[in-house]
């Protein structure tokens, strides 16, 4: 049973974003800094486009905290649109003029089967809402949830380990530990060689006018044994964490642990042996990648998911305009050339939603102070 529910409103270019968190318990501190902090995080990266020198993203509160302290009752938070300004006269909610319309889909995009789907005249009213920029608000939920598990001793971390051809020796940096130095580089690399030649191909991809995917990796620490379940497919914590993950826009797959490389080994190079040592049960490999029947398993949460190229060009691919007929170069928005290491901070955020949500169905009272004491009896 779900007990975190939330809901994200908001178009690209519109006054401003919205998201309404509800379930979280009354009585825990909030820091807006750290939010802001995520949100920040999630605009940096090599590669991205103009639109995130015009956003300063940071959170406004509306409704279910008081004095920073969260009351129990939904959560409200805002992001406004600084480029709202310059869009007003198309994106007024009121009186915007609908004129000009867009009328080209672009390959990749839900221009084409929302516009079909929704019975538009105008790609407009799709691609607003169907921008990556709704990633703000579920980079904003993540971090407040985030919040709470961090306050027991989860951990979250996040690198990037391929963007188009250049790929990470993920086999020196197994533990997440090894994996700060990620913050200081402009594609989320903790390796400084492999970081220069993933700038350079996104440099390349920026020159031709294409732009590149590629692969993330994210580990959770320290979660206790037995959030999820396996008693309905929608509890199991894989389903759960790779709904959220799916869902942000461009991902094409996700891998727990060994993942796809489970198809080349038999059973015995995959299982996690069991052994004990002074008492401790522990395992002697982590290829489930921390997740055992659909619960958690005492070792790192880890999982990888791939991100298709923005499929937004500098040069175009052939499109159709609906409203003639005529074959024509696709339409062409403000794009990033490569957005995997932001992609990342995403991912990184979305997943503390699911493992809260989890969290609380095994632990959760109506304040954070009982949920302490049900965490702290448990132990």
């Amino acid at each position: 049973m779900k007990h975190l529910q939330f809901i994200t409103a908001g178009e690209s270019h519109g006054p401003a974003l919205t998201v309404i968190i509800h379930g979280l318990p009354a009585g825990f501190r909030l820091d807006a800094d750290q939010i802001n902090l995520q949100l920040s995080r999630r605009q940096t990266g090599h590669g991205r486009g103009g639109r995130m020198k015009i956003e300063n993203d940071t959170v406004t509160f509306l409704s279910g905290l008081r004095n920073s302290v969260t009351l129990g009752s939904p959560l409200t938070c805002i992001i406004p649109n600084k480029d709202f300004k310059n869009w007003q006269d198309t994106m007024d909610p009121v009186s915007a003029r609908t004129d000009t319309k867009v009328t080209v889909p672009r390959p990749g995009h839900a221009d084409y089967a929302g516009y079909i789907k929704y019975g538009m005249d105008d790609i407009r009213n799709i691609l607003e809402r169907a921008s990556a920029r709704e990633t703000a608000m579920r980079t904003l939920a993540g971090a407040v949830c985030r919040q709470f598990l961090e306050n027991t001793g989860i951990s979250f971390h996040s690198m990037v380990v391929k963007i188009g051809s250049v790929s990470l020796d993920e086999s020196r940096f197994t533990d997440p530990l090894q994996w700060t130095d990620s913050e200081i580089s402009p594609v989320r690399c903790p390796d400084r060689d492999v970081t220069k030649k993933m700038i350079e191909a996104i440099d390349q991809a920026k020159k031709e006018g294409d732009s590149l995917g590629g692969v993330f990796k994210v580990a959770v620490r320290g979660l206790p044994i037995g959030l999820g379940s396996h008693t309905q497919w929608n509890e199991r914590l894989t389903s759960m964490i790779s709904s959220h993950i799916l869902g942000i826009p461009a991902i094409r797959g996700i891998e727990f642990g060994l993942g796809f490389g489970c198809a080349d080994l038999p059973g015995s190079k995959v299982h996690d042996p069991f052994t004990i040592k002074n008492g401790v049960i522990s395992r002697l490999s982590n290829n489930s990648g921390g997740i055992e029947g659909g619960m958690s398993n005492g070792n790192d949460l880890i999982f990888k998911a791939v991100m298709k190229p923005i499929p937004t060009l500098v040069k175009p691919l052939e499109s159709v305009d609906l409203s003639t007929g005529v074959p024509t170069p696709a339409h062409m928005e403000r794009t990033d050339s490569c957005a995997v290491p932001a992609a990342s901070v995403v991912a990184e955020n979305v997943t503390a939603i699911p493992i809260l949500d989890a969290f609380l169905s095994k632990y959760g009272g109506d304040s954070w102070p009982e949920t302490l004491k049900h965490v702290n009896a448990a132990q």
